[in-house]
């Protein structure tokens, strides 16, 4: 989890609310290995972290969101801080241990 974005979410883009301090967003798709993974993963951080939402979106059913975002493969992952702001994002299952850094940017 290293790229920086900048981008600003919404809940109703998301189709959910926020986290009160920060909110991993998951792109998936239907026949994704890797995404189960990372639902776990992201499942189990959001579980441990105080105000931390986990919110996975199917990337087929959010194109606009997907094109806007430039997302090109399944799963995305992207961190953002309460305001909504993305202040990381990656491609492919990530780590635990690189999950709870990248909060560590998005909560201060």
């Amino acid at each position: 989890m290293d790229e920086q974005v900048g981008e600003t979410l919404r809940p109703d883009e998301l189709g959910a609310e926020l986290g009160a301090k920060a909110t991993l967003v998951q792109f998936s798709s239907a026949f994704c290995a890797p995404c189960r993974t990372t639902r776990r993963v992201l499942g189990e951080v959001a579980g441990m972290v105080d105000g931390v939402a986990h919110v996975e979106l199917d990337a087929e059913a959010h194109l606009e969101l997907v094109r806007r975002l430039n997302v090109v493969r399944t799963p995305t992952v992207l961190v953002l801080d309460g305001a909504g702001r993305v202040v990381r994002r990656a491609a492919g299952a990530p780590r635990k241990a690189d999950v709870i850094a990248a909060l560590g940017v998005a909560i201060p």
